[in-house]
């Protein structure tokens, strides 16, 4: 008997990459239910492009090996016509993110932003505001996830569960 990847999966680490600050976020769903366990940012403000990286490289191995993920939702790059530096920019902390990833032999699965807001409102343009009250509400927490990043990594986290779920049914 063949057993699904997805129904081995306990834990979720979800991260939202930015080279300022990145967010995660880290899903029990063992429940069969989705619980928060830790959320927060890794911060690489106002240093040089390779401290940044390796700010970024650490703190996702430091939450890798706290809290043992079984598999990274990662929010894939997109970038404005106008601006395609940014697209590259984000790039190298992706790289650092799958890197950590890599090294600790998790899977990484990546789903477009407008994807995770349909997941989570239902429309794929959702302003951020309303992803931190979809979180909220959904994973039932006391207060809005701040900031916004620690919101859409839990949200990244929380459409892997969800796509998980319903390609179970």
């Amino acid at each position: 008997m063949k057993v699904d990847k997805v129904t081995e999966e306990k834990i979720i680490l979800g991260i939202d990459p930015g080279l300022n600050l990145t967010g995660y976020g880290v899903l029990d769903i063992s429940s069969g239910r989705a619980k928060l366990l830790e959320a927060g940012v890794i911060r690489s403000v106002g240093k040089t492009l390779e401290t940044r990286i390796k700010d970024i490289y650490d703190g996702v191995r430091e939450v890798v090996a706290t809290y043992r993920p079984d598999v990274m939702a990662l929010e894939q790059l997109y970038s404005l016509y106008k601006r395609p530096e940014t697209a590259i920019l984000m790039g190298h902390a992706r790289g650092a993110i799958c890197l950590a990833a890599a090294q600790s032999n998790m899977r990484v699965v990546s789903y477009a932003a407008t994807k995770v807001k349909k997941t989570m409102t239902g429309s794929g343009r959702a302003p951020k505001d309303q992803i931190q009250r979809a979180v909220q509400l959904e994973l039932r927490l006391p207060r809005l996830p701040n900031p916004p990043d620690v919101a859409d990594a839990i949200a990244i986290a929380f459409c892997h569960f969800s796509e998980a779920r319903r390609t179970l049914l």
